[in-house]
């Protein structure tokens, strides 16, 4: 059970499964992944990107030039959580259609 609440605990918050995701197969810059979340403060970006960088799952890199650029990538360990959010996007597929058509 502990497995799990760690797991979980890793994957709380409403938008780290989208950055995760995002982050899967390529580096991203923080605007970018702003700009594929769409309706979401900078302040809650940046905190959700710090608890995954903290976790151990992204690393963020610093180039010192002006302006200035970050980027953000996965991590080994990050990289084992994909085939869980291929899962869950799997189950979405499968499964999201017949909740929205039953609750239509």
């Amino acid at each position: 059970m502990y497995a799990i609440a760690f797991t979980q605990n890793v994957l709380s918050g409403r938008w780290k499964y989208f950055i995760l995701w995002y982050l899967k197969g390529t580096t991203r810059r923080y605007s970018d992944i702003k700009n594929f979340l769409g309706d979401l403060s900078q302040g809650s970006l940046t905190k959700q990107l710090r608890e995954l960088e903290n976790d151990g799952v992204i690393t963020r890199e610093v180039f010192p030039v002006v302006p200035p650029k970050v980027e953000y990538s996965l991590t080994e360990k990050g990289m084992k959580l994909i085939p869980v959010l291929d899962m869950m996007e799997g189950f979405g597929k499968e499964y999201g259609e017949q909740a929205k058509s039953t609750n239509d």
